[in-house]
C-alpha cells in the first residue's frame, strides 16, 4: 500500500464484522491492524492531504475539516457496535503500519489498562437547557412606565430577582438531575456549559454531563433520562449516545462533531 496510515482507535480483537460498506476518511475503507493483544484500525489517507504542512492548511477549511471529522466519527460508531473502541485523536496518522505498530508498542501496557477498563461500556451524554422563552415569561410582557427614579428602581430590582430566581430553579433541577443519573453511572464528567453561539442550541446550557454507563444499563439509563424530559417547565433535557467513552478513556479527541483537529505524524 502507498500513502499514510490515518488510524481511528485501538481495541481488542474481535470476531464481529465491521458493516462492510463503512467507509473511513477520504472514503477509504477502514481496515484492522493487529500487534499482539490490541489492534489499530486504520485506512490509507494521501500525503497530499495528510502530511503535515497540508493537513495544517486544511485545518482553516471549515468544510473540509467538517467532512473528515464525520467520516472519522463514522468509523468510531461502527466500531462502537461491535466492540469497545478507545477512539484516538482526530487527524492521528502515520507514515505506514510499521509506524503504527512502534506507536502500539510503546503504548501497549496503558492502552490494555483502559481497555479493560472500558470493555462493555458506552457513554450516554445529558444536557439541560434553559428554554430562552422561559426567560421572557419571567419579565413583565407590558412594562409600567416609571414615573419616578424609585419606580424604575423598583421595576429593575423586580427583574432581577426573577431573573435570578429562574437560574437558581435551573441550577437546582441540573444538578439534582445529575445526582440521580450518577447513581445509575459507573464514572461521570461534567464539561463546561456549551456556548450556544458556537454550538447553534437555543437556550443556556446549564448542564453537559457524560455518564460511563455499562451496556447491559443503557436501557434503564436511558428511561431515567426520558422521566425527567417534562418535569420541569422551560428546561429541556436532551440525551445523545450511545458514543465511544471518548470523556473517560484519557485521549483527547476534541469535539466529536468537528471541533479540531491534530496531526500525530510519525
Amino acid at each position: 500500500m502507498t500513502g499514510l496510515r490515518y488510524v481511528y482507535a485501538v481495541c481488542r480483537p474481535f470476531d464481529a464484522p465491521l458493516q462492510s460498506q463503512i467507509t473511513g476518511v477520504g472514503g477509504a475503507p477502514p481496515r484492522l491492524l493487529r500487534h499482539r493483544d490490541l489492534i489499530a484500525v486504520v485506512s490509507e489517507v494521501p500525503e497530499r492531504d495528510f502530511a503535515e504542512q497540508p493537513l495544517r492548511a486544511h485545518l482553516e477549511d471549515l468544510d473540509w475539516l467538517t467532512e473528515t471529522a464525520h467520516a472519522h466519527q463514522n468509523v468510531i460508531d461502527a466500531l462502537t457496535v461491535v466492540t469497545t473502541p478507545l477512539p484516538l485523536r482526530l487527524g492521528t496518522v502515520f507514515h505506514d503500519d510499521s509506524g503504527v505498530r512502534v506507536m502500539l508498542e510503546a503504548r501497549e501496557e496503558g492502552f490494555l489498562r483502559t481497555l479493560d477498563r472500558l470493555s462493555g461500556r458506552v457513554e450516554w451524554g445529558v444536557k439541560v437547557y434553559a428554554e430562552p422563552e422561559a426567560e421572557a415569561e419571567e419579565q413583565p410582557r407590558e412594562p409600567v412606565k416609571a414615573t419616578s427614579g424609585r419606580d424604575y428602581l423598583r421595576q429593575r430590582r423586580r427583574s432581577r430577582q426573577a431573573h435570578e430566581e429562574m437560574w437558581e430553579k435551573a441550577d437546582r433541577f441540573a444538578r439534582r438531575l445529575h445526582e440521580t443519573l450518577s447513581e445509575c453511572a459507573e464514572d461521570t464528567r461534567l464539561h463546561a456549559p456549551q456556548n450556544s453561539a458556537l454550538s447553534g442550541a437555543p437556550g443556556r446550557n446549564v448542564l453537559n454531563a457524560a455518564y460511563l454507563v455499562p451496556r447491559r444499563n443503557s436501557e434503564e439509563f436511558v428511561e431515567l433520562v426520558d422521566r425527567t424530559k417534562n418535569e420541569e417547565p422551560g428546561l429541556r433535557v436532551e440525551l445523545t449516545g450511545p458514543w465511544a467513552a471518548y470523556s473517560f478513556s484519557g485521549e483527547e479527541p476534541g469535539d466529536r462533531e468537528s471541533d479540531g483537529m491534530s496531526g500525530e505524524n510519525s
